[in-house]
């Protein structure tokens, strides 16, 4: 077999790969989002009260933020096959461990979930890296975080549908996890082996070597806090306190005010793969991240000013649109590091964009959300919070200023 056709079978089994593991993260971001739609039957299980069962919910993201590091570290280190083969089994066997009477049991399940989570996404960037050439790896990275999205949309939204036909909500965690086994198999028989000079690098390089190269990157920094700005509005407001706004600040129903918050992850759906198209198609990353930024802002002030010029519901559509380009920074934190750490600047992108929003999150908290059950101004109190979101992409504007533009190109080793 001549060296190209052999290249173009690897970079084949890669992409194969990547496709598989896009079944993980769909499996990973629906089990993140779907026990918020099981509370009481969770609580039953347990035989605790609603607010502990949702607690236990929330065990995910201690290990999630925490794996996000090691998640990177153990793909540079030990490749993707291994790695994605042990994330996509302990998510399996979380999602058993989730549905047995103890509440233990329970915590032990979702926190194996959290970590193995923590796998997919970083996992896919480096699958995709080696399999798509450079001037398509954005569309892919927005691709995957599409797929993710539509996995959170549809544990929300579709499981509640399911259980009301019939099906127990056990049975939708066996299903799950029965799930997880398949593409843990089929990855671990895809992905191609490393070369012997492959596994010879990766031998000799120090565990903690590639997290040192990224964090004395400030470039690194950048790209992680712009996202983290660009990702706050939606993970914190519109998927947190959304609801609880709408129906008290401006009176919808709460199925109203549901449907109308879910419409910004559709965005992000749509958004995502087509920031990413659009920023490989004109070869540029910091153009895309500036309009989006703008847009993001313009549909809040619309909001604010003129909240009858659209649909709430196209409103909410077309701020998830542009959000999506928060993938656009998973893109040049990638471009910007050495080629052989890609799989830890992925887990550092998590990572820091974690950090950002759970920083902004209890601050928005306590300064605007705390006050929604005793606010006597609810116009007043719509304007400052939404105008809260707005500082946030105003700084994320300013930061994008000092970021590198890649054109798609990555940094040599």
């Amino acid at each position: 077999m001549s060296t190209q056709i052999k290249n173009q079978h690897t970079q084949n089994a890669f992409i194969t790969a990547w496709a598989i593991g896009l079944v993980f993260y769909f499996i990973a971001y629906a089990t993140r989002s779907t026990p918020s739609v099981m509370t009481q039957q969770f609580s039953d299980l347990y035989g605790v009260a609603p607010q502990r069962a949702l607690e236990i919910f929330g065990a995910y993201y201690y290990t999630y933020s925490i794996c996000a590091l090691l998640a990177g570290i153990c793909l540079d280190k030990f490749g993707a096959r291994r790695s994605m083969f042990a994330g996509t089994l302990v998510l399996g066997i979380g999602c058993a461990l989730f549905i047995l009477a103890s509440e233990a049991t329970g915590v032990t399940g979702r926190m194996l979930q959290g970590a193995a989570s923590a796998f997919a996404f970083p996992g896919c960037i480096f699958l995709a890296t080696r399999g798509f050439s450079q001037k398509t790896q954005a569309t892919a990275i927005g691709i995957t975080q599409c797929v993710g999205m539509f996995g959170g949309f549809a544990g929300q939204s579709f499981m509640p549908l399911i259980m009301s036909l019939g099906v127990e909500f056990k049975t939708v965690w066996l299903v799950l996890s029965a799930l997880c086994f398949i593409p843990a198999v089929l990855m671990l028989l895809i992905i191609p082996r490393p070369t012997p000079e492959d596994a010879a690098r990766r031998k000799q390089m120090p565990i903690l070597e590639p997290l040192k190269i990224i964090f004395s990157n400030p470039q690194s920094w950048l790209t992680g806090a712009i996202s983290g700005l660009m990702f706050a509005p939606t993970t914190v407001f519109v998927m947190t306190w959304a609801v609880g706004y709408f129906v008290t600040d401006l009176g919808f129903t709460k199925e109203l005010a549901a449907r109308t918050a879910a419409m910004a992850s559709l965005g992000w759906v749509a958004g995502a793969p087509l920031m990413g198209f659009i920023s490989d198609r004109i070869g540029r990353r910091k153009p895309v991240i500036f309009g989006a930024l703008i847009g993001m802002a313009l549909m809040i002030v619309q909001g604010m000013l003129a909240p009858n010029l659209l649909p709430p519901k196209l409103t909410m559509f077309l701020f998830g649109v542009f959000s999506g380009s928060a993938m656009v920074p998973y893109s040049i934190i990638k471009e910007v590091n050495p080629k052989n750490v890609i799989g830890s600047a992925s887990g550092v992108q998590n990572f820091i964009t974690f950090g950002v929003t759970s920083i902004i999150g209890p601050l928005f908290a306590k300064t605007l959300g705390s006050q929604l059950a005793t606010v006597t101004d609810l116009h007043e109190h719509f304007q400052r919070s939404l105008m809260f979101w707005v500082f946030c992409i105003a700084l994320a504007f300013i930061l994008t200023f000092f970021l590198e533009e890649t054109h798609g190109n990555q940094r040599e080793e």
